[in-house]
């Protein structure tokens, strides 16, 4: 039987990490621009990869069905969004069979105004 390795002691001059709570928004952490349109991108693209997914579909098909070629499909399963607008992506989830919601409410309290995507199971 192995035993596991214990953690070496970290020499005196390594510095020590920084630890931050993160905002719940990764791009917004990093400092990048649009952080907002960039996790609901990504959240979108996500969920089109689920549903992709659950229909057992191959690229091809997939591209068929979304009005794109495979590379396209390739690019957005890959997490490479830099050519598709949230617009394009929630026209792509309807032409997976599902309908899409945009509701509007007050923020909740200590939270930040924001943009987020939610899918129902």
């Amino acid at each position: 039987m192995k035993t596991a390795k214990r953690d070496r002691p970290r020499p005196a001059s390594a510095p020590r990490a920084r630890v931050r709570a993160g905002t719940g928004n990764v791009f917004a952490d990093l400092s990048l621009s649009d952080p907002d349109e960039r996790l609901a991108k990504a959240e979108l693209a996500h969920r089109i990869g689920e549903l992709i997914k659950s229909k057992r579909l191959i690229q091809s098909q997939a591209a068929r069905r979304l009005g794109v070629d495979q590379p396209k499909v390739s690019a957005l399963l890959s997490g490479r969004l830099e050519q598709f607008s949230t617009d394009r992506l929630l026209r792509f989830v309807n032409r997976l069979d599902q309908d899409v919601f945009i509701v509007i409410r007050p923020t909740q309290p200590h939270r930040r105004a924001a943009v987020r995507v939610v899918a129902e199971a």
